[in-house]
């Protein structure tokens, strides 16, 4: 017996075209489903399969940026590509590889592997000779990325300076961070990463490093990068480091480094109403765009070993007899104290006379000299007198009073105390009984065992022009917070000294009267009053002495305070003085001085590096089946220890 209908109504046409059509449906569901798997989405499938894990990669963040007092942006930074290395997934095929790209033994690599090693083996870290690779090496590393296993590159930002100079003690230089440093500064820093180590990058490091952002990517079993993981929705974005704003004036500052060419000492200006340094100069110095890249280790270790001692920053940590440019406090602490008064003379016969010896004045014979005299033609005699008077205790309580014999606190980092000899150094050093107050007579004129550094006396002269108001130097006057999206006023000390008002009148009208008819009348600048005070200090017998000119301007609204030194230059009216007229003319009426060149490329384009610095790699675009293929560089031989260039002995820094 059958179950079907026997009129065949079951198998009719109709029923058979709607089997076929659901049968061709379903086809075509499977079909268009395989081709979107194998065809369409096949690329992220198989990265899926080939991930065999979630990877943890820092990202580096940007440093802040540094603006001039006029808004321009001198420190930049420009992006750049450095090699990686994760040392527990390195091989020696992957050394061997790397060493014919980058054209180094592979010795050095692993050098540097196993120093990450010893820090994290599961973190990439940079390799000294991969930072700051070409585009040649880029494409190399991506064309062999399969027999890279630990390789990896990443963005890698670098330095610009966009000025033309080198700001070198100010600004500082970046530099890869030492294996002791790591431990010091904790797990914000990783082997390869770049740290301040002088000046500005130093002391506000914390500022403007940044931090590093987090990138989770799937990885292959060579531990490459194959995919982003979770659409990068996981990751952590970097901050960029804050923003310095300078109270330094380019302009300036270029033309300071450009006087002071190849001389040894430091130019140090100040904007006396409120501390703000207006241009900082040390020289020998360095060009601070060499740190940047991959040539950083390199060239510290020619600056380090030249001779002048280009890395040291003599505008604080040089120690000098101030000379002459003591003598205006001399005045001040008699005239506090009532020894002397605005018209008070003393004898001049050529020198003085103390017990058994006798002290020359290197001006002749004066005769009966005032103060606003003695200052004019910088007579030795008064200002011995005066040293006797005033005694070691008073001179050490005024000198302390300006701030020598301690450190001003400027924010640059690096700086010395000086000396301001007292009866206890006296006892400890020469010995109790051993001497007698014949040191004041030469603490009188700025000699014996006085030593000041370029920056306090420099906030010395503001605090003079202001009448006693001293107020401490620093360079930032403002941090831009990428945190909270606004400027913040750095605030420093401000402090008045007690001396009567009146007297820093009179030892202005006496340092005006030595720029208008004294040591120094070529600096005087007509409608601005410049008053000033030139300094030649005695280092040692046989030696050129210590050129020095202290000046600020205007008298009675004092806009500038400056201080010029040079090393061995002889006498402060020869070698400091005219470079500080030529500083003025650009600072009061913007006159570049005709005979000095000058590269004007970054102002005509913003944020261009002067064509001296190194030029940052070009990236050649390769078209076509016929473009060049990648060469393999040559493997350099091992270098050999250099053997240092003995210096010849400089004289001591006094």
């Amino acid at each position: 017996m059958s179950l079907l209908p026997s009129d065949g109504a079951f198998g009719s046409a109709q029923r058979q075209r709607i089997f076929q059509i659901i049968v061709l449906a379903i086809s075509v569901v499977y079909v268009g489903r395989l081709a979107w798997l194998q065809i369409i989405q096949g690329s992220v499938y198989k990265l899926k399969a080939e991930a065999q894990a979630i990877k943890q990669i820092a990202t580096e963040p940007f440093r802040g940026m540094i603006y001039d007092r006029n808004g321009r942006a001198i420190v930049q930074n420009a992006p750049g590509f450095s090699i990686t290395v994760t040392p527990y997934e390195f091989t020696d095929e992957s050394c061997r590889r790397l060493s014919k790209i980058l054209g180094v033994p592979d010795s050095l690599i692993w050098q540097d592997v196993q120093k990450s090693a010893k820090f994290n083996k599961f973190a990439a870290a940079k390799l000294f000779y991969g930072r700051d690779v070409d585009f040649e090496v880029i494409s190399a590393v991506e064309e062999q990325r399969d027999s890279l296993p630990g390789v990896d590159l990443i963005v890698d930002p670098k330095r610009q300076y966009a000025f033309d100079g080198n700001a070198a003690h100010l600004l500082g230089y970046t530099r890869e961070v030492a294996e002791a440093q790591l431990k010091q500064l904790g797990d914000a820093y990783s082997p390869g990463d770049l740290t301040g180590q002088t000046g500005l990058e130093r002391a506000y490091e914390r500022n403007v490093r940044g931090i590093k952002g987090l990138q989770y990517v799937a990885v292959n079993k060579n531990g490459q990068r194959v995919a982003s993981f979770n659409d990068g929705k996981s990751d952590v974005a970097g901050l960029e480091g804050d923003d310095l704003h300078l109270g330094i004036d380019t302009d300036l500052q270029e033309l300071a480094e450009k006087l002071m060419g190849s001389a040894r000492g430091s130019v140090v200006a100040i904007d006396p109403r409120n501390g703000e340094i207006l241009c900082f100069v040390s020289k020998p110095d360095y060009d601070p765009r060499n740190f940047s890249g991959r040539g950083g280790r390199t060239y510290y270790n020619v600056v380090r070993d030249a001779p002048g001692i280009p890395l040291l920053n003599r505008a604080t940590t040089g120690q000098y007899h101030p000379g002459s440019t003591w003598k205006p406090l001399m005045a001040l602490m008699a005239m506090q104290e009532g020894i002397i008064t605005p018209s008070t003379k003393l004898p001049c016969i050529g020198g003085y006379q103390y017990g058994n010896r006798f002290a020359t004045c290197h001006g002749g014979v004066h005769g009966m000299i005032d103060y606003k005299t003695a200052i004019a033609v910088s007579c030795n005699s008064f200002f011995y007198q005066l040293g006797v008077k005033v005694g070691l205790e008073k001179f050490y309580y005024y000198g302390s009073l300006f701030g020598f014999g301690q450190k001003t606190g400027v924010d640059i980092g690096e700086e010395k105390r000086g000396l301001l000899p007292s009866r206890e150094f006296m006892d400890k050093h020469v010995g109790k009984g051993n001497w007698t107050n014949y040191v004041l007579m030469n603490w009188g004129i700025g000699q014996g065992e006085v030593e000041v550094t370029p920056m306090q006396l420099a906030a010395y002269t503001a605090a003079i022009s202001m009448n006693g108001l001293w107020n401490q130097p620093h360079a930032v006057r403002e941090i831009y917070s990428k945190t909270l999206n606004k400027r913040i006023k750095v605030s420093y000390e401000s402090r008045e000294i007690p001396i009567r008002k009146e007297y820093f009148q009179v030892v202005k009208e006496a340092m005006r009267a030595v720029v208008t008819s004294g040591t120094a009348r070529l600096v005087d600048l007509p409608g601005y009053d410049v008053c000033g005070k030139t300094g030649t200090a005695d280092v040692r017998k046989g030696q050129p002495p210590q050129s020095w000119f202290i000046c600020f301007a205007p008298m009675n609204d004092p806009k500038i305070a400056m201080v010029v030194t040079g090393e061995g230059a002889g006498y402060g009216a020869a070698f400091a003085a005219p470079i500080a007229r030529k500083l003025l003319d650009l600072f009061f009426l913007k006159q570049w001085p005709a005979d000095v060149a000058r590269d004007t490329t970054w102002t005509r384009k913003p944020g261009i590096t002067p064509a001296k610095s190194t030029p940052t790699d070009s990236m050649p675009q390769r078209k076509g089946p016929f473009a060049k293929p990648y060469a393999e560089r040559p493997v350099a031989t091992l270098p050999r220890p250099a053997t240092p260039t003995t210096a010849q002995p400089s004289a001591p820094q006094r």
